[in-house]
């Protein structure tokens, strides 16, 4: 793959950890009764003009900062 490839796939999946981490944590804040609890997550990824669905699942635990 180009380098131009690797920046850009780079850049994308940068947006997308630090976005989707933010709004995670906004949700945690805003919701009473997080702690403690355990959180089942899933993130279903796409690419128009590709024939891709990739599916990530996992467990995001409270922190007690709710």
């Amino acid at each position: 793959m180009s380098e131009d490839f690797n920046m850009s796939m780079r850049k994308f999946l940068k947006q997308v950890g630090v976005t989707s981490q933010q709004a995670i944590e906004e949700a945690m804040r805003n919701t009473p009764g997080t702690e403690g609890k355990t959180f089942e997550a899933k993130v279903v990824l796409t690419v128009d003009g590709l024939d891709l669905e990739h599916v990530v699942t996992g467990r995001i635990a409270g922190d007690g900062q709710s």
